[in-house]
């Protein structure tokens, strides 16, 4: 978050990204010209309180008079420029601006006119758009995005008052065997293109190698073309929370100063807290460099309603939860033409709440004690749309640590150092399968010098090229090493208690063993280690009176030691994938009593209540903030949001720095002053109520 009032300064500068920190995205329809209502849109501006807007220019269709042959202009725009029309409404008001282009698709005459341009299937035809077959899909990677496109984006640059060009759908649709593509991969390589996508196939490995620089490439080729026509302007790449691993990282930082995740709204079976995860995951690649979350005011499944209306809780829920973890609101509306306005309060209550929050909270830092490792050395071998099948390890430790309330960052395995590790007390690494020597040392280290580390399954199996090693490449923090491939998947699985006295078995009463996973590696253990849990010899689970165990749980399912000044946990099985599709609440347990136990001392956020809160914390000169977001409704996991029940009984404990021996609070959405006491180098705030989210500002001193 970043004041307005101090960004104004920066308009037309090259630090105008700065003040754009609330979002209003028009996306054009072909036949919005002469139909839409430019008041209407310039009111939003106002009501919304947007200091920055991007706005539909061209590519596809061009909403401004293009000069540029074979770009295709509205045949509804006359002698009118609706994009110059808004540019102008925009800067009347001191906003941002930034140009909004579709490369993704062509007009049936520039197929004909340039078939070279054309993406083309591997059954050798010209690829026509799945949605639209009347248009023809692009390549990326040849001459239509380098000539055609830098073509269009210097036009737009060079004749609108704008600070940037911002590219939808611009990095391709799946491999395309077209002869630009074909001859150029062959040349840099060595090989075919890809048929199949497999992570572990060297060729689909080098394919998304060459993908990743000749798209680098081309985000620096149109940066410098805006920036010849605009100074302080730049080229903005649309990505994803995870596409961004499609791209040579230290080149985006490079070349773009601000990104934005378009990750609109929920589809299918998602938390409201991964509007949050998008703001951890991006920071834990890109650091403090701004970025916005692009939210959707309609429906987003895989049905795309794209002209329909999202419920207003789920909106200001998803906008809200993404605010928490340093994102910047940013909405779009698709198709300038309002049959329904029912998206416009949610935004105009939440967007009044981030301008209430930006002056305190842009001056803290986000802070956290724990990171979960973001396996990028694994997922970027895979292609981004089938990335979410790869993600269910991360995902269950992930859930597991919003459950326990605990405060955590995402730290990508890429941009991984021994100084970033040493930010925190206990890094989790739910599946890290693929990991360097290089990384494995880091880690090894970081626990040495008195780090925690809770870890899983196949995590350094594989070096960073998928090739299996023989053993794991932290078989020395585990204290184990493999004694076999990999078991499963298997049902009915389960792991016993071994004894009672480690806290890693605190909450079981009543019980001698719990669920266990589907898959587990064999191990032979050579250190030292704790077994509070050992896996039951697998039994069948039909028929029914076969369904009881022939042997003694001997094997472990759960190491705990220390190495060195640190901890490790090790769970020798998929306990983060089988979390996130089952959602077991031992295994719940399990994970927070190896995350507290791996800390060794209490945690200095601390928070507790009925329901479910997903907590943010930042800190600052004297002052320490911790966001509390109100998960609790019967459509978390699975939206639209009919409602967030009100939280009433909760608290939050904050351990004061050394020497701080005052501390008062204070409630930044509420406005009220809580009560509150101080014990023991702590101060305990108590919570009337949370409705949607609450900011509780703790400021000390001598």
């Amino acid at each position: 978050m970043n004041s307005t009032a101090e960004a104004l300064s920066g308009l037309r500068s090259p630090t105008w990204y700065e003040g754009a920190t609330r979002w209003t995205q028009l996306t054009l329809v072909e036949d919005d010209p002469g139909s839409y209502d430019l008041d209407f849109w310039l009111g939003v501006f106002d009501e919304t309180q947007s200091n920055a807007t991007c706005l539909s220019a061209g590519g596809y269709v061009a909403y401004y008079p293009s000069k540029i042959p074979l770009h295709y202009v509205s045949r509804h725009i006359g002698d009118g420029d609706p994009f110059g029309d808004l540019v102008a409404g925009a800067r009347q008001r001191n906003m941002h601006v930034v140009a909004r282009v579709d490369p993704h698709a062509v007009h049936a005459d520039v197929a004909a006119a340039h078939p070279e341009w054309i993406s083309v299937t591997a059954e050798g035809e010209l690829r026509r758009h799945w949605s639209f077959p009347e248009a023809y899909v692009t390549c990326a990677w040849g001459g239509y995005n380098r000539e055609f496109m830098s073509e269009v984006i210097r036009e737009i640059a060079a004749g609108y008052d704008i600070d940037a060009i911002f590219a939808n759908r611009w990095s391709g649709h799946g491999v395309c065997y077209c002869a630009h593509c074909s001859s150029d991969f062959r040349a840099k390589t060595g090989r075919e293109l890809p048929r199949r996508r497999d992570p572990f196939d060297p060729t689909w490995q080098a394919w998304l190698g060459w993908s990743r620089d000749v798209l680098t490439e081309l985000v620096g080729h149109w940066n410098g073309i805006v920036a010849s026509e605009r100074p302080h302007g730049r080229f903005i790449p649309n990505i994803g929370n995870s596409s961004m691993l499609d791209f040579a990282l230290d080149e985006v930082k490079r070349y773009c100063p601000i990104l934005f995740v378009d990750h609109q709204g929920r589809t299918g079976v998602v938390p409201i807290w991964s509007a949050g995860r998008d703001g951890k995951r991006m920071r834990g690649v890109m650091g403090d460099k701004p970025i916005g979350l692009v939210t959707s005011t309609s429906v987003e499944e895989k049905w795309r309603w794209k002209d329909s209306v999202q419920s207003p809780e789920e909106i200001r829920m998803w906008m809200i939860d993404g605010m928490a973890h340093g994102l910047r609101p940013w909405f779009t509306k698709f198709n300038a033409k309002v049959h329904d306005n029912r998206w416009l309060p949610p935004i105009v209550e939440t967007y009044r709440l981030h301008a209430e929050l930006e002056p305190v909270l842009s001056k803290l830092a986000p802070t956290a004690e724990i990171a979960l490792l973001d396996p990028s050395t694994t997922l970027r071998t895979w292609h981004s749309d089938d990335r979410d099948n790869a993600e269910g390890h991360e995902l269950g430790f992930y859930h597991a640590l919003v459950e326990a309330r605990m405060p955590f960052d995402l730290l990508s395995d890429l941009v991984m150092t021994d100084a970033a590790l040493d930010r925190y007390r206990l890094i989790a690494v739910a599946n890290a399968a693929f990991l360097s020597e290089a990384q494995c040392d880091m880690l090894t280290r970081y626990v040495e010098r008195g780090g925690a580390l809770v870890t899983s399954f196949e995590t350094s199996l594989y070096d960073e090229h998928g090739v299996q090693r023989p053993d794991f490449g932290l078989s020395r923090l585990f204290g184990a090493s493999v004694a076999g491939p990999t078991e499963g998947p298997v049902k009915n699985t389960y792991i016993a208690l071994d004894g009672a006295d480690h806290p890693i078995l605190r909450g079981f009463d009543g019980a001698s063993r719990i669920m266990g996973g589907t898959r587990r590696i064999p191990l032979d253990v050579h250190g030292v280690s704790e077994v509070p849990f050992r896996f039951v010899p697998h039994f069948p689970d039909l028929p029914m009176e076969e369904i009881y165990a022939r042997e003694p749980a001997l094997e472990p399912a759960v190491l705990a030691r220390q190495v060195g000044k640190g901890r490790v946990v090790y769970f020798p099985w998929n306990i983060g994938e089988i979390f996130w599709e089952v959602t077991n609440a031992d295994h719940s347990r399990l994970l927070d009593n190896a995350f507290r136990w791996a800390l060794g001392t209490p945690a200095r956020v601390q928070s507790a209540g009925p329901g479910l809160v997903d907590i943010a914390t930042r800190d600052g000169a004297g002052q320490i903030s911790v966001h509390l977001v109100n998960l609790t409704n019967p459509m978390m996991m699975k939206g639209p949001i009919r409602e967030t029940i009100p939280l009433r009984g909760q608290s939050v404990s904050v351990a004061l720095p050394s020497g701080a021996t005052t501390a008062t609070a204070r409630l930044l959405v509420s406005g009220q002053v809580p009560a509150t006491s101080l014990q023991g180098g702590r101060l305990h705030v108590d919570l009337p109520e949370i409705h949607t989210n609450e900011v509780v500002l703790v400021e000390f001193g001598p």
